[in-house]
């Protein structure tokens, strides 16, 4: 049967931040006229589709119908049974349809409901399937069945996974998870573990896939339907039953009451395409509506800055730098770090990742650069193993009397390995640094792979030298070190370059956290980084902070403290990572601020502006997104302990490798530049 259904578009704004008390703003409604809405996702070009009922003495009268701009509900697939969970992945959307589980060509010029597994196909006869969830990362599609509650013949119901191929085994039922009743909303947390809704009990269970052990995650949500998490870890719960919407902050955090339909039906939701909004269907109203993707108390502003970005140094040259080979292949200028030396000059210094630091005045007309360090011949980069290289820069914080610089680089001397080594003055010109002075301090010995290097180095307030170094590099931490306290991968160490101690060419602050401790390196400061990209203090508090690159789902910014624990390989962003995941725990300092991989992929961390020219701008954390070229300057309150502004910077097209400051405190940031032109700077 061919069904026409009326719709009405209606934009929706991002709630203002608001008191924690707040419940969220009205829901404004989208889509009208559905007889029987269950479920709604976002599929290929970011169309949205919604799986509908119909009439339920009908069989038959099932469809999926997709909403389109301008006012209309299109059918899309028609003649399906019970369509209630809809997903989807990639090109495909896959629909819970009763008793078995369909696959939909969203892309195909005349789409069909294709059977990826019949009712036959599942270990136990399923009563009725309800929810569908898909890993964004494999394509395993996880279903749930309600069963029934039949007073004659009641049937428990269970969570299964089915295969791309279509083979089906079971994950949780009451035999795994005692005390389940009615397993509904699914959705995925993180790569390795599920979020399951039990409507009858009103709680949501986190369940891990490696051994289908579970936990209570949060409970007081009866009716518990849809699960939905917006791009920055706030989960969204919405209640058939009572037609309430509930809102967690954080994982771990109680839910709270953020809404109440009037027809006291809210089932299974999403994220709409912006990611502003959580779309969800009203199954007794027949509508769509939309409410913000914010939990009423904790908002967050995303109004953009009105700023700019323009070239900071238009016509400068690099000594010694050519756009071009002896051989004729393109020779991109890579500038990794900005800094300055605090010595009153306003100098800047610039390194590049092959291998030289240059130094220019601070002014938008300058023309040439100095070089003042020339390690080519010992540092190690090749664009096939772009995360190698000289990648960090730190002056000493006398360099005004010593004239001390340290560097962090891959030797070409030694396969799988860094080193931070301090460079002093030439003699016969001092402002230029011998490369024959050069004392290696830190060296990072048998690292596992070429990338997650890391490679910040930065003099805290305190004087100790910062020094940063990712896992040891391929995927997963293969070797645990993340979690290991007995070597330096994944870890930010803190070390004291004006004392020689124990044989090192460097002495340990008294105070590291891991001093006298059994089989833990005195050097250790923090632990539990993936591939941070970068660290920075903020020069007014002195409050570290760290961009930690994630891996499958989720890149996340941490602020760092003595000690801490950041989780990896434990935990990605605010999610458990991998067979030994773990939910939120009290050894496990999680991030202050993560986004999905659906806003970017690889986050290049900044600094906190403290400058004079952009006065709006004063107190905000500017990082950016590698892979998708985006700017954001993030607030956090130290009070509140969250953020409340994510503002994004007008796009500059570019790939962002790092940032850095100047003297007074002005925020640059550095792009691969085959012209060069490799300095970019915020203006109004």
């Amino acid at each position: 049967m061919t069904r026409l259904f009326s719709l009405t578009l209606i934009l929706v704004a991002a709630a203002p931040a608001a008191a924690a008390e707040k419940k969220a703003d009205p829901p404004r409604t989208i889509a009208t006229g559905l007889v029987n809405p269950e479920s709604v996702c976002v599929g290929p070009g970011g169309r949205v589709f919604v799986s509908v009922i119909g009439e339920r003495d009908k069989d038959g009268d099932g469809s999926v119908v997709v909403l389109e701009p301008g006012g209309k509900a299109v059918p899309f697939v028609t003649g399906l049974d019970d369509p209630k969970g809809i997903a989807a992945f990639q090109k495909f959307l896959y629909v819970a349809d009763k008793t078995r589980v369909l696959r939909i060509d969203a892309t195909a010029k005349e789409p069909r409901a294709d059977l990826l597994a019949p009712a036959n196909a599942f270990p136990v006869p399923p009563v009725f399937l309800n929810d569908v969830a898909v890993d964004p990362e494999s394509g395993m599609v996880y279903v749930t069945d309600s069963g029934t509650r039949d007073k004659e013949n009641p049937t428990k119901g269970a969570l299964y996974r089915v295969t791309p191929n279509g083979l089906v085994s079971t994950v949780i039922d009451e035999k795994k998870l005692p005390g389940l009743k009615m397993p509904n909303g699914v959705q995925m947390d993180g790569a390795s573990h599920l979020l399951l809704a039990d409507f009858l009990a009103g709680t949501l269970y986190r369940v891990k896939l490696a051994d289908s052990s579970s936990e209570k995650l949060a409970e007081g949500m009866p009716g518990a339907d849809g699960v939905t998490w917006n791009q920055h870890g706030q989960l969204f719960v919405t209640s058939n039953m009572t037609g309430k919407v509930f809102g967690i902050n954080r994982p771990g955090d109680k839910p709270v009451e953020i809404l109440t339909t009037e027809s006291k039906s809210a089932a299974d939701s999403c994220l709409d395409p912006t990611g502003k909004l959580i779309l969800i269907p009203d199954m007794k109203a027949g509508t769509v509506f939309a409410i913000p993707a914010q939990v009423p108390g904790f908002e967050v502003d995303t109004a953009p800055f009105a700023l700019k970005t323009e070239i900071a140094f238009p016509d400068l040259k690099w000594t010694g730098w050519s756009a071009e080979t002896a051989t004729g292949k393109v020779n991109a200028l890579r500038p990794i770090v900005l800094t300055h030396a605090n010595d009153g000059s306003n100098r800047i210094f610039v390194a590049t990742q092959h291998g030289v630091l240059h130094s220019f005045a601070n002014d938008p007309k300058a023309t040439e650069t100095k070089v003042v360090l020339d390690i080519q011949d010992r540092v190690q980069y090749d664009d096939k193993t772009n995360e190698e290289g000289l990648l960090g820069v730190a002056m000493h914080p006398d360099f005004k009397k010593t004239g001390e610089v340290f560097v962090f680089y891959t030797p070409k001397s030694e396969k799988r390995a860094n080193v931070v080594s301090r460079f002093r003055p030439s003699k016969d010109d001092p402002t230029k640094l011998d490369p024959a002075s050069e004392e290696v301090l830190l060296k990072y010995t048998n690292r596992p792979f070429w990338n997650h290097d890391g490679g910040t180095i930065a003099f805290g307030p305190d004087g100790f030298l910062y020094a940063v170094h990712g896992d040891g590099g391929s995927g997963n931490d293969p070797f645990d070190n993340g979690q290991k306290l007995s070597n330096w991968f994944g870890k930010i160490l803190r070390i004291d370059v004006n004392t020689k101690a124990d044989g090192k060419n460097y002495g340990i602050p008294k105070d590291n956290p891991f001093v006298g401790v059994k089989d833990a390196l005195p050097e250790i400061y923090a632990y539990g980084l993936r591939n941070p990209w970068r660290i920075a203090f903020d020069r007014k508090t002195g409050q570290l902070w760290c961009a930690d690159v994630g891996q499958n789902l989720y890149e996340e910014i941490n602020l760092i403290e003595k000690g801490g624990n950041y989780g990896w390989n434990r935990r990605e962003g605010l999610h458990p990572f991998g067979a030994k995941g773990s939910g939120p725990a009290k050894e496990f300092t999680d991030p202050i601020w993560e986004y999905s991989h659906d806003v970017g992929k690889s986050v290049t961390g900044g600094t906190v502006y403290r400058g004079k020219a952009l006065p709006e701008l004063d107190g905000h954390y500017v990082y950016a997104d590698y892979v998708t070229s985006k700017i954001w300057a993030l607030k956090y309150d130290e009070k509140a302990k969250r953020v409340t502004a994510n503002k994004p910077v007008p796009d500059p097209t570019k790939p962002v490798l790092s940032f850095g400051e100047d003297e007074q405190g002005e925020l640059y940031f550095l792009v691969v530049a085959p012209n060069g032109r490799g300095i970019y700077r915020f203006v109004k």
